[in-house]
């Protein structure tokens, strides 16, 4: 409880109190959507990941079906 005195003395450590829970939610909630945005990024990383990987895989699946079929044709002659 406040002592006696004048409400000026107080009111504004209130009005600062108030600013600072203010930003401190403020802050609290741009920190909760960066944490949902970087969650979306490392999804969409991991999608592209194995995208990546799976023309890596088929480059290679590629190249290695003309080696074997360079080989039978040569091995046929």
């Amino acid at each position: 409880m406040r002592e006696t005195g004048s409400r000026f003395l107080y009111d504004s450590f209130d009005a600062a109190s108030a600013r600072i829970e203010a930003n401190e939610r403020v802050s609290e909630q741009r920190w909760t959507g960066l944490e949902y945005r970087l969650v979306q990024i490392e999804g969409t990383l991991d999608r592209l990941e194995r995208r990546v990987w799976l023309g890596v895989y088929g480059v290679a699946a590629f190249l290695l079906t003309q080696g074997a079929e360079a080989l039978i044709q040569s091995a046929m002659r």
